[in-house]
């Protein structure tokens, strides 16, 4: 059975793990996240691979690039990514990385971007099933009015990826539930 090797990366947002597979990253997701086992389950039934601790060029690329993101100094990644997910799923996906940095697009403008605009509810749940966070830019996705949402690494972590990218100055007030948090 293949591998997919797995690294831990101690962002300033939490810890996060990064899985190469292939020479392409698969993973680079929140440590803690509630839906941690079905979201590895997904990957490694989709690459017929077990995890397994390891580093990889791939891997250490990948880490260098966040940790360049996370300095302000890297506003996209070079580094390969393998969506896996189903069509639907890696459609998003595909969307999420279209959104510039900086910039912010409610879940119904998302749907709207897929062309299924009724697609709500399987959008939001596409994001929430995002392996490669930062990566593909699932932070950049609001509710309604700006309202920040759920998100795998926590909102505090939503909005700290958002003030990175300069939302909180270009946007003002952004919310969590119905505080003001810019």
């Amino acid at each position: 059975m293949e591998k997919i090797l797995i690294s831990r990366y101690l962002s300033p947002a939490g810890e996060m793990i990064i899985g190469a597979y292939g020479g392409e990253v698969c993973l680079c997701d929140w440590a803690v996240e509630s839906r941690r086992g079905r979201i590895d389950g997904r990957i490694c039934r989709g690459l017929n691979a077990g995890l397994a601790e390891g580093m990889t060029d791939v891997t250490a690329r990948t880490i260098a690039e966040l940790d360049e993101y996370f300095a302000g100094m890297r506003r996209e990644f070079t580094v390969g990514v393998r969506l896996t997910g189903s069509e639907f799923q890696r459609r998003v996906w595909q969307e999420l990385t279209r959104i510039e940095y900086g910039s912010t697009v409610t879940y119904g403008e998302l749907a709207r971007r897929i062309g299924n605009p009724k697609a709500l509810r399987a959008v939001a749940g596409a994001c929430g099933a995002n392996a490669l966070s930062i990566l593909v830019p699932c932070h950049r996705v609001t509710g309604d009015g700006g309202r920040l949402t759920g998100y795998a690494g926590g909102v505090a972590a939503k909005s700290m990826l958002l003030g990175i990218e300069g939302v909180g100055a270009q946007r003002e007030g952004l919310r969590c539930g119905g505080e003001k948090i810019f």
